[in-house]
């Protein structure tokens, strides 16, 4: 059983890293999805702790920008025992406001929250909680070439 958090700046692909590598095999938690609840941050945890009691693997597809915001997540997973795996969107903000531009409806976001995200963005670190990190990127415009993490990489 797996927690998946994955991190990046929105419009860098991470909803669809999910569709291509886990829609079949793993739930999908995303605040996206409750955006009018009142209380979405305790929403996400309910709807993971569920899948995680369920014995369901989950991706938590949100900017989850922080340790602070991976925290709780990670906690979670390791009580009831699952690995816990990171996946990192490289992204320069000009690239996401880019694809943001085409977007539509409430997928798309204000070009601030971007530079928001971008200012706060933290690259996750073993030391967080993780079993495993992965680097993504996205190349062509539509392939996404995943790495290892490197935890000496440059901060």
């Amino acid at each position: 059983m797996e927690l998946i958090i994955l991190m990046g700046l929105q419009a860098s692909g991470k909803s669809t890293f999910y569709r291509l590598h886990f829609a079949t095999t793993h739930a999908h938690v995303s605040k996206d999805l409750f955006r009018n609840n009142k209380r979405p941050d305790r929403r996400q945890m309910h709807l993971v702790e569920e899948a995680l009691k369920a014995g369901q693997s989950v991706v938590v597809d949100n900017t989850n920008p922080t340790p602070v915001v991976r925290e709780p997540l990670i906690r979670l997973a390791h009580a009831y025992g699952a690995e816990v795996i990171g996946y990192y969107f490289e992204s320069e903000t000009r690239s996401s406001i880019e694809r943001n531009k085409t977007r539509s409806g409430k997928a798309r976001v204000p070009d601030v929250a971007i530079y928001v995200t971008s200012k706060k963005l933290v690259r996750p670190t073993y030391a967080e909680g993780f079993d495993k990190l992965y680097d993504v990127r996205i190349v062509d415009n539509s392939e996404f070439e995943v790495h290892e993490w490197v935890q000496n990489e440059v901060q």
